[in-house]
Parts: structure tokens; C-alpha cells; sequence
């Protein structure tokens, strides 16, 4: 009986040893820190009626206007075919407008609407106050390392580097 018991604490300990090396993965944490932001930014913004895709495929149209859905796709980190979901949404409540034809290629550039301009200023004083949230937990003297190493962890990983 002793022997059992032995048995299953050494199994418990090895157990909860592996249980901490993945709480200590570096991709498990950062999975876990964009998992909560996103969730919380979905959560605030929808009095705005937005989700964190629409959020982000406005931000980016804000920013160059003209993107094509697979860009806004690659840029919202979502397929192409939820970025189509997102855009149909966003056209249906004149956010964003589309033309029926490509001028060129196939391509549909998406530019904002002037209503889409005020939900994304809206939106983003939301965003900017849940980032603000999040970087709180991090002291002020190293914030600006932790998003440059942040930052270069990224381009270490990206295409061409």
C-alpha cells in the first residue's frame, strides 16, 4: 500500500512538472497573452457592435486604404474567407465600401466610409485603453524594451529574415 502511495506521488510530482513546462513556454504564454486580448478587446468593443477582426480590418483601411480582402485577411491574422464574412458585415453597415468590379486584376480595393472613419476613431480609443490596460502590468522603465524585444522576437520569424 506505501508502495502505491509512493507510486502515485512521484506521478502527481512528474505531472505537475510537465504541467509547468508548458505554463513556462514561451509560445504558451504568448498563445495565452493574444488569446486574453483578444478576447478582451471583443468585449469592449461590442457596445461599438464590432468584433477584434472588424476592429482590425477597419485599423487597417484607416491606415492604407484601398487593401484587398486577402491583404486585410494577412493583415487581421484571419482566412481569407472569414476576412470575406468580415467585409460583408462591415459593407452591410456602410463601413466600408467595395467596388463591384476590380479596376484591375481581380483584386476589390476596400476604402472607409465617412461612417466608418467615426466607428474606427470610436473604436480605437477603446482598443488604445485596453492596450493601455494590458501594458500596465508591465513597469514603466521597461516598457518600451518589452515591446522592441517583443517587436524583433516577430521579425526573427518572419518570411525573408
Amino acid at each position: 500500500m506505501a508502495k502505491n502511495k509512493k507510486k502515485s506521488a512521484s506521478k502527481k510530482k512528474e505531472k505537475a512538472q510537465r504541467a509547468g513546462t508548458l505554463d513556462e513556454a514561451l509560445t504558451h504564454v504568448l498563445k495565452h497573452a493574444a488569446s486574453a486580448l483578444r478576447s478582451r478587446m471583443s468585449e469592449e468593443l461590442r457596445p461599438l457592435d464590432l468584433s477584434a477582426a472588424q476592429h482590425s480590418c477597419l485599423e487597417l483601411l484607416g491606415r492604407s486604404p484601398g487593401l484587398s480582402s486577402s491583404d486585410l485577411a494577412r493583415g487581421a491574422f484571419v482566412s481569407r474567407q472569414s476576412m470575406n464574412l468580415v467585409l460583408r458585415g462591415l459593407q452591410e453597415r456602410d463601413l466600408v465600401t467595395r467596388p463591384d468590379v476590380a479596376p484591375q486584376g481581380r483584386a476589390l480595393p476596400t476604402r472607409l466610409t465617412p461612417h466608418g472613419r467615426e466607428v474606427l476613431n470610436a473604436a480605437n480609443t477603446v482598443a488604445r485603453a485596453v492596450e493601455k490596460r494590458m501594458i500596465l502590468a508591465v513597469p514603466e522603465k521597461r516598457r518600451v524594451r518589452f515591446r522592441a524585444d517583443l517587436a524583433a522576437c516577430a521579425a526573427a520569424l518572419s518570411p525573408g529574415e
